[in-house]
């Protein structure tokens, strides 16, 4: 039923571009999705601990219907400025909402927390995000690397590094849907303490790995394990965690749908990660609907689409630790060193 992209990237659905911008010394990024033209937006956020920027906006009963770009941020609250920065890319190329003789780009963001990560975090009286951001959206291209880039730089798991993922699907109905993540979650995406992936079951192909499930669980499957929960940094779940996410699809769809694909893609979510939404995390999921491929969805088809939109976000966030790379400096091994 269901196959990838040409890329495997978000960016197969058209209309998109995404850029990635990061500091090493700082461990932390910015990533952020561009729209070739504004397209329909929705969010929803089931984490006990989001940071956000122009989100309600987003929701359906709101005026605007759609946006030109938006920004997954590491830094926590510090991360919101990247959204200042993208906008100033957009408005030197007068992009924006007409509003009284002015033009005003609708970039809305998210962060997640990557302070508590090993990175050197005195940056002087400013934080250096907007600068990210503008750096991000210059480089955006339909084309990007997966791993320990952009948002993800700096994102940890329970026990490995995570990073930034993405994923596609194009389904029988022509309709191709993406994902992008940034994963930083409380919870671990291994089954225990193995290197197989909770997602296994829509892994297409070796995407990440292919290893599908053991044969037998661990004993450690069920047990719920927080990200700093008994390392040297505490013996509580400080620091926080978060994904934060992208859904998107070239299908045409309204405010309400779009809202709708943002609520589904948080399956994949529960499929990957565990324990997930939890009060530490700001867990977040942005949809866009480019309209692109012109496909207007029956009912039958409109479910196919939100069933992909959890299993491809499950990829997306499997493929971003999956492809993480280590560093000097880092806190956990990366999922390659399992």
């Amino acid at each position: 039923m269901f196959r990838t992209g040409p890329r495997n990237l978000i960016t197969d659905v058209a209309g998109l571009s995404v850029g990635n911008a990061a500091d090493a010394r700082l461990k932390s990024g910015v990533t952020v999705v561009l729209c070739q033209e504004p397209a329909v937006a929705g969010f929803q956020v089931l984490g006990g601990a989001p940071g956000t920027r122009e989100t309600d906006l987003l929701e359906p009963h709101n005026s605007i219907t759609a946006v030109h770009a938006v920004v997954l941020s590491g830094g926590s609250a510090f991360g919101l400025d990247a959204a200042s920065g993208v906008q100033a890319t957009l408005r030197e190329k007068n992009i924006g909402v007409e509003v009284g003789g002015f033009r005003v780009p609708i970039v809305p963001a998210a962060i997640l927390f990557d302070l508590h990560n090993g990175g050197d975090k005195n940056w002087g009286r400013y934080p250096p995000y907007r600068e990210l951001g503008y750096a991000a959206a210059q480089a955006a291209d339909i084309d990007f690397p997966l791993g320990t880039v952009g948002a993800g730089t700096g994102a940890l798991t329970c026990g490995l590094k995570g990073g930034l993922g993405s994923a596609s699907t194009v389904l029988d109905s022509g309709v191709t849907i993406g994902a992008l993540a940034a994963v930083n979650p409380m919870g671990s995406v291994t089954v225990g303490r193995s290197r197989h992936f909770w997602a296994a079951p829509f892994e297409i192909g070796d995407e990440f790995g292919g290893l599908g499930y053991p044969d037998r669980m661990p004993e450690d499957a069920r047990k719920i394990e927080l990200k700093f929960r008994g390392t040297p940094i505490g013996t509580r779940a400080e620091g926080g965690g978060t994904t934060i996410a992208v859904i998107a699809t070239d299908a045409m769809l309204t405010k309400a749908a779009a809202k709708r694909l943002a609520i589904a893609a948080h399956d994949g979510f529960v499929r990957a990660i565990w324990p997930t939404h939890t009060p530490a995390d700001g867990d977040l999921v942005f949809a866009l609907a480019t309209g692109k491929s012109g496909i207007e969805l029956s009912f039958e088809a409109a479910i196919d689409l939100y069933a992909a939109a959890g299993a491809t976000m499950a990829r997306a966030i499997s493929r971003g630790v999956h492809a993480a790379t280590p560093a000097d400096g880092d806190l956990f091994p990366v999922w390659s060193s399992r």
